[in-house]
């Protein structure tokens, strides 16, 4: 009853449209040549125009009125919650006590010789930066790190290349294990197993002095002394380097690059992750600055290692100084979205304080969850954009993350396929792919395949975010939640509807109502009030005639939305 992934209602005639442009692109003439150009030729097979646009129709003007009647209250509802708090919050402050002050602090045609001697330059300006980097960042804990690094490296290069793949998944799956359960490895700990090994072997040893100093090393940690909750995005690193290495083993036939005379400095970045690097350029010094490379070290977007010396060879042209420049001030109007809310709204406050859910209506409710995924959204946005635009500042153009705002997306696998957009092609390229993807074929056991894959998928996210039980609950959520899409597809398929479009149209968006709202509740078990939570939510939503009738107007309301999310589709489609 809902869209299959990426497709969207189109007009009568063809078989499905493909997915509109990608607007994360970095310029639309350069990374999105290929996808528009196999956008425009599908679509134009069978189909002689593009869908009159609904913008001026009586449909919309109605759908106008109530998205401009629904949008304030729904921030009205939250808003007034909030300044109720905050007031009882002035009234118990002890008299005379005045709010505390916050605390003051003080080309084209450059030759090969030239892309490997920039290529140097690059790697090794990165290799000193990483290392005083890390220092500041970790303190005495970056030699952990660099073991690690080290294992992993010396497992690529001395394992043969049909045992390189699970060697390396095992070892780095391993890694975010120990990591978790050793807490980091503190100095400590390893002083007081090694006591033990010391006094056997003859060596004074004192339990109490090996203690003091594995204890002097873990005071110097850094400003993050906790270096294992960031390492996760150093595990897909790893993992990138070390495949790619061996996929690389498999390749013959010379620079495919030369053989179509491409220019090396306006690939796209499916090309860049896709050739592979010269045999050289997979040593030990490059690897190095790639896992370590500051811009992007601690929370990504994440680059494959092919991509990333792509980048460091030629500078992509995708890189100008005006789309920079117009990054960085979206990038402000997003830290500044956030500020304003965090200052009025109060959504995260009142659901992490387990509140009791039935003093408030079921619009309060609703709005209290809607408004706390958008500040989780973000919460995670800001450091993203943040790290990327350090990323552009300096030469390289990693992937977009979060392409659409959260709430203009009704389809659960693009809405997964964008959110965090540079892991989900990490996913595909080093996990879906070689599982099998959609099976390579049609039908039942097809779809079979796919699913399984995606419940392999996003087991495997769960865990690598964190290893708790919410965690994985919510990865399960989503490939049930996944499901319903995946078989509306193979029950409704496009091509049955064709001489009735309108009503394929509103099919489509009941089925879209259906996938907003469980992508609402799987996010909300996973990084807001827990199962738990959702479970009292949910209750209170629909434990009274009240609250039923308003879960019927909100689910027309999402109805609305997305008849308006399939026109700016189409929108992006005629332009």
């Amino acid at each position: 009853m809902t869209l299959p992934s990426s497709w969207a209602p189109s007009p009568a005639g063809g078989s499905a449209t493909p997915a509109p442009i990608d607007p994360a692109k970095p310029v639309p003439g350069l990374d999105n040549r290929e996808s528009v150009s196999r956008s425009l030729s599908r679509r134009g097979k069978g189909s002689e125009e593009i869908r009159a646009s609904k913008w001026a129709t009586p449909e919309f003007l109605l759908y106008y009125i109530v998205i401009g009647a629904a949008v304030p209250l729904m921030v009205k509802s939250v808003y007034d919650i909030s300044i109720l708090l905050r007031r009882l919050y002035e009234s118990l402050r002890p008299l005379g006590q005045a709010p505390a002050s916050p605390p003051q602090k003080a080309g084209s045609d450059l030759g090969d010789s030239y892309a490997d001697a920039r290529l140097g330059r690059r790697v090794q300006f990165d290799v000193g930066f990483a290392c005083i980097y890390l220092l500041a960042l970790h303190g005495t804990s970056a030699l952990k790190i660099l073991v690690i690094l080290y294992m992993n490296f010396t497992l690529a290069k001395s394992l043969p290349r049909i045992n390189l793949p699970l060697a390396t998944w095992v070892f780095n799956v391993g890694i975010l294990f120990a990591n978790e359960l050793c807490r980091g490895y503190p100095y400590a700990s390893i002083a007081r197993s090694l006591s033990p090994w010391s006094a056997a072997s003859g060596v004074a040893s004192d339990e109490k002095q090996a203690q003091n100093w594995g204890s002097y090393l873990d005071s110097y940690g850094g400003l993050l002394p906790r270096w294992e909750i960031l390492f996760n995005i150093t595990v897909l690193r790893l993992i990138s380097f070390n495949l790619d290495y061996c996929w690389s083993l498999d390749r013959v036939g010379g620079n495919q690059l030369e053989k179509k005379q491409l220019d090396p400095s306006d690939l796209s970045e499916r090309t860049r992750v896709d050739q592979p690097a010269k045999a050289e350029d997979y040593a030990f010094r490059n690897y190095f600055a790639y896992v370590l490379y500051s811009p992007l070290y601690l929370a990504g977007p994440i680059v494959t290692f092919n991509d990333y010396i792509s980048q460091l060879r030629f500078t992509p042209r995708s890189i100008t100084r005006d789309r920079t420049a117009l990054y960085g001030i979206r990038f402000l109007i997003s830290l500044l979205t956030m500020e304003v809310m965090l200052h009025f709204l109060y959504a995260v406050a009142i659901s992490k304080s387990q509140p009791a859910w039935e003093i408030y209506t079921p619009f309060q409710l609703s709005m209290l969850g809607y408004f706390n995924l958008h500040i989780i959204w973000l919460k995670l946005l800001l450091p993203w954009r943040f790290f990327r635009l350090w990323a552009l500042l300096d030469g390289v153009d990693p992937p977009e993350n979060m392409v659409r705002c959260m709430s203009d997306n009704y389809s659960a696998l693009a809405f997964w396929r964008g959110w965090h957009r540079s892991f989900n092609r990490w996913i595909v390229r080093y996990i879906y792919i070689p599982l099998g993807g959609s099976g390579g074929a049609y039908g039942r056991w097809g779809k079979a395949r796919s699913v399984f894959n995606v419940l392999v998928v996003f087991t495997f996210v769960a865990l690598w975010h964190d290893i708790q039980l919410k965690l994985l609950i919510w990865g399960w959520l989503i490939t049930l939640f996944v499901l319903p899409e995946v078989l509306a597809g193979y029950v409704f398929p496009k091509g049955r509807w064709q001489k009735h479009q309108e009503a394929y149209r509103v099919l489509c968006g009941i089925g879209a109502v259906g996938n907003i709202l469980m992508m609402m509740a799987a996010n909300l078990v996973g990084f807001a009030i827990g199962w738990d939570g959702l479970q009292n939510l949910v209750r209170s939503l629909v434990g009274s005639y009240s609250g039923v009738v308003f879960v019927a107007a909100a689910c027309g309301a999402l109805f609305v939305g997305a008849q308006v999310m399939f026109e700016l589709r189409e929108h992006e489609l005629r332009h």
